[in-house]
């Protein structure tokens, strides 16, 4: 079979995707990327002659938009400190899982699990009953130790720890079970020759465990990252950005200045902002696990 030949059959199979790729994903994409350099508003939808080019205008208008730098300040806080909580949290939970001291396993894997395939809009309204601050179950249970009763969701010091502690609880079971393949694939073998070299527990996870977990825990690291730096939902039902905008994340912010005040080429400037952002967090993991690697 010749060249061409060989590039005809790989159309042939490749052909469909790549068509419905370009429609759906690179079309939209470029045109909103085209959009932010424009004033594109409600009256725009009604007559695109309405439209007009404002070049980096909606960029500049970033950098003195203090709603924008207190959603990206709020967003960093919840990757920041939710993002490493999660991993920490699932990494911990797939050793426990991994051990052979634990009996019924799979009962215990679909119990983790179970958060993550639930409604992301089921739990976060279960949540809000839970944070409640005169009939919720963590009040509740904080008044036998003698707390008072906390505001989680509408005191702005303790909005975003409340969001935080039930974004890790719905997502942890999914890179749960990434880290539990990752342990199953470490071979034995290696921890019976550090236990005969007269490795404790400690040293065995130090100098065996981690480094043979590294692309494993890299990959949850960047898609946790990512997922975290998207943020929407939660603080939507949960606390509709407030209180005070402690918990106005960027993807709800450009959801508000979208969608609730039709500001659209505004709101795709403060997307491709954040796909900058995400993909500067994404470049600098990939090379600290590089230099961690040398």
């Amino acid at each position: 079979m010749n060249t061409k030949s060989k590039f005809s059959l790989l159309l042939v199979f490749l052909g469909p995707s790549l068509l419905i790729l370009t429609v759906f994903f690179f079309i939209p994409v470029l045109a909103s990327f085209l959009m932010s350099f424009t004033d594109f508003d409600i009256y725009s939808l009604g007559n695109l002659s309405f439209l007009r080019i404002v070049y980096l205008d909606n960029y500049y208008k970033l950098f003195n938009d203090p709603l924008f730098w207190q959603a990206l300040l709020n967003t960093f806080y919840f990757v920041l400190i939710g993002g490493p909580l999660s991993v920490l949290v699932s990494l911990l939970t797939a050793i426990l899982l991994n051990s052979k001291y634990i009996k019924m396993k799979s009962l215990f894997r679909l119990f983790y699990f179970l958060p993550v395939v639930t409604t992301l809009i089921a739990v976060s309204i279960v949540w809000r009953y839970i944070y409640h601050p005169r009939f919720g179950l963590l009040n509740y249970f904080l008044s036998f130790v003698g707390i008072d009763a906390i505001d989680w969701l509408g005191d702005p010091f303790y909005a975003m720890p409340a969001i935080i502690i039930m974004a890790v609880w719905k997502n942890f079971g999914y890179n749960m079970i990434i880290f539990l393949a990752g342990l199953q694939s470490i071979p034995e073998d290696l921890y019976e020759a550090a236990e005969i070299e007269g490795a404790g527990a400690l040293k065995q996870f130090q100098h065996i465990t981690i480094p043979m977990l590294a692309p494993t825990t890299l990959f949850i690291s960047l898609t946790t990252m990512i997922g975290y730096f998207q943020l929407f939902a939660e603080p939507y039902i949960m606390t509709q950005g407030g209180p005070l905008n402690s918990t106005l994340s960027i993807v709800l912010y450009m959801y508000q200045v979208g969608f609730r005040w039709w500001n659209i080429g505004y709101s795709t400037a403060i997307s491709f902002s954040l796909f900058l952002i995400i993909l500067i967090g994404t470049l600098l993991q990939f090379k600290f696990s590089k230099s961690r690697d040398k």
